[in-house]
């Protein structure tokens, strides 16, 4: 038995819920995945997981027995990457947990150059919702925060920050007009998330820790939309059905290709930072260096919006009156 082998395995069946699931990820049958967890428990001689038709539970030493295998697979892995450090193509398999929108319209145009850099990576990439802080399950978690600082034990880049945005569809705007204040929406159909109850605009340097700026809350009336989805908000803008608050990494193709219309360009409803954050570990494998390299001079690991800058709508800012 390859002892390793089947801890790996063991791991991934917690770690997936099912020993079906762990198959699919791991490229392996189900009765393979079962036998090499039940040759581990003979193996040691007593039952890690309690098998039910609905769900799999640890035994209390399948708990204690996990956590020493993750530290034991952790060491191995920095082990590894120890050993290779001296390799000059970085080679493996990566493993990278990221926010729906920006995976969907960010990473995956860019990950064939990704590709063509290093082919001897390969990428596991999983998109389950909001990612607020690293998953030491990922080598790397594409972490999005809003005003809050970053907070726990782990290595993080940055590799840009994002505006939230009015975005709707010139049709829209041609037939309804083009508001000149955010009072203005009052008179138009919004798209909102549907935990907001009223929406915040900033102008100037407002949010940035200088005084300069201003600010206007309204509430509007029945949204035409709400949907936690920002797909969806993106997809019902781009067909017309009203004025929508979006990031600036999910619209930056529809600017450019005129889709979209910037709404208010000297507003915006958030700023939100984005990183490339890593568990903390003596040795982190090369594999894992060179893709943070690459999303670090891909999206240039400054304090200011790429994707504004480079649809040509990035936000006004207004000089201050000389007297």
């Amino acid at each position: 038995m390859d002892r390793l082998h089947s801890m790996r395995v063991f791991c991934r069946v917690i770690d997936s819920g099912s020993f079906a699931a762990a198959a699919r990820e791991m490229n392996l049958s189900p009765a393979v995945v079962t036998r090499l967890v039940a040759d581990l428990e003979e193996h040691l001689g007593a039952r890690l997981i309690n098998r039910t038709t609905r769900r799999l539970a640890l035994t209390d030493i399948g708990e204690a027995y996990l956590e020493r295998t993750r530290q034991i697979l952790t060491e191995v892995e920095e082990a590894e990457a120890l050993a290779s450090t001296a390799s000059t193509e970085p080679r493996g398999h990566l493993r990278i947990l990221a926010p729906p929108a920006f995976a969907v319209h960010q990473l995956a145009k860019h990950l064939p150059r990704f590709h063509a850099l290093y082919p001897k990576i390969t990428l596991e990439l999983s998109a389950p919702g909001p990612v607020e802080t690293v998953d030491e399950n990922f080598d790397v978690s594409i972490i999005s925060m809003g005003r809050r600082p970053l907070d726990g034990d782990f290595v993080a880049r940055r590799l840009a920050c994002s505006e939230v945005i009015a975005c709707a569809s010139p049709e829209y705007l041609d037939k309804n007009g083009r508001p000149e204040h955010p009072h203005d929406l009052v008179l138009h159909e919004a798209m909102l998330p549907t935990f907001l109850r009223e929406i915040t605009f900033m102008r100037g340097n407002h949010g940035d820790d200088e005084p300069a700026g201003d600010s206007f809350t309204l509430t509007p009336h029945r949204p035409v939309l709400g949907t936690i989805h920002t797909d969806t908000l993106y997809a019902a803008a781009l067909h017309g059905l009203g004025i929508s608050g979006l990031p600036s990494f999910v619209v930056e193709d529809a600017l450019l290709e005129h889709a979209l219309e910037r709404v208010l360009p000297e507003w915006h409803l958030l700023t939100i930072t984005l990183y490339a954050a890593m568990p903390t570990r003596k040795h982190v494998p090369a594999r894992t260096r060179a893709f943070v390299d690459f999303l670090l001079q891909t999206f240039g690991g400054e304090d200011r919006d790429p994707w504004l800058i480079a649809a040509g709508c990035e936000t006004k800012r207004r000089v201050a009156a000389v007297a």
